[in-house]
């Protein structure tokens, strides 16, 4: 009887810290998003032209993607909890100072601070939760959910701040989570458990230097591809700046004797379609979120809270679909689980393209159709992805593992939807060339499979 009563106390913790651990998660996306259906509100405010509002929408992601493979070498480093708790506490700040901001220059530096603060508790929060499921059934499970509450975060960043902008104010939807990293950063302590550092581990400052500026400085040049030419100085300055310091990475870790990235850690089969996964999965319905809002805003003059409303119906079926693929994976695998997630993300855009952008098109058999069957697959997508990123990953680069998906969920949006706004003239080009991403790599899973 003492024995059943430990492991019901065992069981309960583990679960009161993977609530804990998975709300940070999608708090971190929720922020990330937060800030794109009130952005026209916030330009007018400011005054600010359309450029501003790109590098607005952009600089957390910029700071997140830039940081996050540093972030989860701390996390090795110094133990997962420890990391975690800095990470907060930088987030607190910056979730402090953004909501008050009286200018645009405030509010960016704010929004940069958010990630830097992400890029370090992302990582470190995967780190304990190894340490909380040791065991690697018990671990897959676990990523198998993990994998969708990012998604689950965007969702909630586009509608709850939707419905607080428009009952209250921009400002009140970019302080949620400052509140929720302050009952995290109170309760990390009492509900989450130590994670032993790896003192032995060098930091690799000048990886992690070149690495983060390299990342930083082409996901800017991407970004500002929306309002200037790829021939341009602008454009090209920065992309060609930071592939030279990502290729000289490359030659620094090759050479490191404990690199910020192994060169073999990618190599994997296994991971390198779980990264293919998560790039184009975080793509689809990042560019659904931009494109619909502005679309739904500008040519059908809905209202914010009418265009957090519509999508509801991507929210619920996000959740549902979370929630059976950890036992899809359980009877099918991983791989399947996100391939097939893949192919019905690619529906979901598909009919987005071709029956959702037009004006005048009904929402019943328009939008919704592919507002269900692109959050279904992109659950299924990252919940697959999660498992085969983080398999047989040893406990010593679990914070590793935990910054390279991320930097494919932040950098890949950012480079592919730069690609999108090259090839396609209009939202729904843009739909139909993401489904044909997803597609192409749906293919070259069979194909390697």
């Amino acid at each position: 009887m003492a024995v059943t009563s430990t492991a019901c106390v065992s069981v309960s913790r583990n679960r009161r810290a993977f609530a804990l651990l998975g709300s940070v998660q999608t708090t971190l996306i929720y922020t990330l998003s937060a800030i794109a259906v009130p952005l026209p509100e916030i330009g007018r405010e400011f005054g600010l032209a359309r450029i501003d509002l790109i590098l607005l929408s952009a600089a957390y992601g910029l700071s997140f993607a830039g940081l996050v493979l540093f972030g989860g070498r701390l996390a090795d480093r110094y133990g997962g909890r420890r990391a975690l708790t800095a990470g907060l506490a930088l987030f607190v700040v910056a979730s402090a100072v953004a909501p008050l901001a009286q200018g645009v220059g405030v509010l960016l530096v704010a929004r940069f601070a958010q990630g830097a603060g992400a890029a370090v508790v992302a990582p470190a929060a995967m780190a304990v939760l190894r340490t909380v499921f040791p065991a690697p059934a018990e671990y897959g499970r676990a990523m198998a959910t993990w994998g969708g509450l990012s998604v689950l975060g965007a969702t909630a960043g586009n509608v709850l701040s939707g419905v607080i902008s428009s009952l209250l104010s921009w400002r009140w939807a970019l302080a949620v989570p400052l509140l929720v990293a302050i009952s995290a950063l109170a309760l990390a302590p009492k509900l989450l458990p130590g994670t032993p550092p790896h003192r032995g581990r060098a930091l690799d400052l000048r990886g992690a230097v070149l690495a983060t500026a390299g990342i930083t400085l082409a996901s800017y040049g991407f970004v500002v591809t929306d309002g200037r030419p790829w021939s341009s100085a602008g454009v090209l300055a920065p992309l060609l700046g930071g592939a030279a310091l990502v290729v000289a990475f490359w030659y620094v870790e090759r050479r490191a004797r404990d690199p910020l990235l192994p060169p073999g850690f990618l190599v994997d089969r296994r991971r390198a379609l779980a990264l293919t996964a998560t790039a184009l999965s975080a793509c689809g319905t990042g560019m659904t979120f931009v494109v619909l809002s502005l679309h739904l805003q500008q040519d059908r003059a809905w209202s914010p809270l009418q265009t957090s409303v519509a999508f509801v119906p991507f929210a619920v079926t996000l959740v549902v679909s979370g929630r059976t693929a950890g036992p899809l994976i359980g009877r099918y695998g991983a791989r399947a689980v996100a391939a097939a997630g893949l192919g019905t993300a690619a529906l979901g855009l598909a009919l987005l393209a071709f029956t959702g952008f037009e004006a005048h098109t009904p929402y019943a058999y328009g939008l919704l159709p592919g507002l269900v069957l692109l959050p279904a697959g992109a659950a299924a997508a990252f919940a697959g992805a999660a498992v085969l990123a983080t398999a047989d990953v040893p406990h010593r680069q679990s914070g590793l593992s935990g910054g390279v998906l991320n930097t494919a969920m932040e950098l890949g949006p950012t480079v592919l939807f730069a690609v999108l706004l090259t090839l396609g003239s209009d939202a729904a080009s843009l739909a139909a060339t993401g489904a044909a991403l997803a597609v192409v790599a749906l293919l070259h899973h069979h194909r390697t499979k």
